[in-house]
């Protein structure tokens, strides 16, 4: 049985003085005895105990005493050093902007990555003194300087895969990947998005997503609809096309994929193929996350149809998965424990899918010698350039239609 208010309360009393002279260790010693004498969250104890009295001034009033409570002195404004000037804020604005709203864990390492293309970029004019203290800004300053300026809008889409229940008790299930396949190149994971707007009814165009789950490397297409016909060639240009192994393919249990054309090809090139359980989005969740953080980020929630503007969609997904797949930081989920009611998350450093493919032991050397070749022909900035000019045309287009106001932010 634990100790009551008042007992708890006589401890306090004892422990305090003793605490509050205390050096650094001991009151880590005091303090260990105090919670569990009293069962107090450790916050909390630490507030008790560090809590000075405050001194009584007591006032005769028609011989009544009277205790007055002192007025309670504001703190002074701390005034440090101011390390990043309006200028410097500014940049890290426009730079924030021009990434597209990169949170600052990402944004972070991307600007100390490739600062110098950023700095050599004209339309920036980033001078040289401003161009180091972007370099050395931590992730923490970057979200608490452009706190004001992040808008929240969240919105949904629909999930409309429908499954073929014919051929699914012949494709194998896979709940998830072993530490080693998390490791070795080569398991993909592919979806559809889809770009309906608010109504399903008509054709509409699609994503074909496709991600490996070792690196986070990204393969975007764009489907006229969703023909088997289109996915189909979607998948065979993506295996031509992509610079890693290809061991496997994995999908949800939607129709643009549970079918004869999309078996029989994977038997043909000896791929295997396995697929999600009915309604359970975490056996995919690698190119879930894609979804979201890459279709819905940049390109939205608007309906997009026609030839037209499945050309427009291809030209923004051109240079973008160059950008993402070379030059985008990301963070990789290594262990995740629940505490009760709370669940804490622990993430490696940012890197892009480049750089995790250089340090993977799984991959060749020659692999690794074709995509440092690449990387050298591109530019981020100017990719980053090309997509956002890309995207204000598919959104000029949608203005024209009337479908949707182009984005001022562009």
């Amino acid at each position: 049985m634990g100790l009551t208010m008042k007992e708890k309360k006589a401890v306090t009393r004892e422990y305090k003085p003793r605490y509050q002279k205390a050096t650094k260790k001991e009151k880590k010693i005091l303090l260990d005895e105090f919670l569990r004498l009293t069962g107090y969250h450790r916050k909390s104890a630490v507030r008790l105990l560090s809590l000075k009295p405050v001194k009584q001034i007591v006032l005769y009033k028609n011989g009544t005493a009277v205790k007055l409570k002192p007025e309670k002195k504001r703190p002074a404004n701390r005034k440090g050093k101011l390390i990043y000037s309006d200028e410097v804020i500014a940049a890290l604005r426009v730079l924030w902007i021009f990434f597209w709203y990169k949170c600052g864990k990402i944004l972070a390492p991307l600007l100390r990555q490739q600062m110098v293309y950023i700095a050599q970029w004209p339309a920036f004019n980033i001078s040289k003194e401003t161009a180091e203290k972007l370099k050395k800004i931590s992730p923490a300053t970057i979200d608490r300087y452009l706190k004001k300026d992040k808008e929240k809008l969240r919105l949904k889409g629909k999930s409309l895969t429908k499954s073929l229940d014919s051929l699914k008790s012949r494709i194998p299930i896979r709940t998830f990947y072993s530490s080693e396949e998390r490791k070795k190149p080569g398991f993909w994971q592919i979806d559809t998005v889809h770009h309906c707007g608010q109504a399903t009814s008509g054709q509409y165009l699609h994503t074909l997503t496709a991600t490996d789950v070792a690196s986070g490397w990204v393969e975007l297409r764009s489907l006229l609809n969703n023909a088997h016909k289109w996915t189909f060639e979607a998948l065979a240009d993506i295996k031509s096309a992509v610079p890693l192994p290809i061991g496997e393919f994995h999908s949800d249990n939607g129709s643009e994929f549970i079918n004869h054309a999309t078996e029989t090809w994977c038997n043909n090139e000896s791929l295997p193929f396995t697929r999600s359980r009915d309604h359970k989005k975490n056996d995919n969740c690698f190119v879930e996350q894609k979804n979201g953080a890459v279709v819905r980020e940049y390109v939205g929630y608007d309906r997009l149809e026609g030839l037209e503007e499945h050309a427009l969609l291809s030209a923004v997904y051109r240079p973008l998965v160059p950008l993402l797949n070379f030059f985008m930081p990301t963070q990789k989920l290594k262990s995740k424990t629940r505490v009760g009611s709370k669940e804490f998350k622990v993430y490696d450093e940012p890197r892009s899918p480049f750089q995790r493919l250089m340090e993977s032991n799984e991959l060749h050397q020659q692999t690794k010698d074709s995509l440092i070749i690449q990387i050298a022909l591109y530019n981020p900035v100017e990719l980053q350039h090309n997509v956002n000019k890309a995207i204000l045309r598919l959104r000029q287009r949608l203005a024209q239609t009337n479908r949707v106001k182009t984005g001022e932010q562009l």
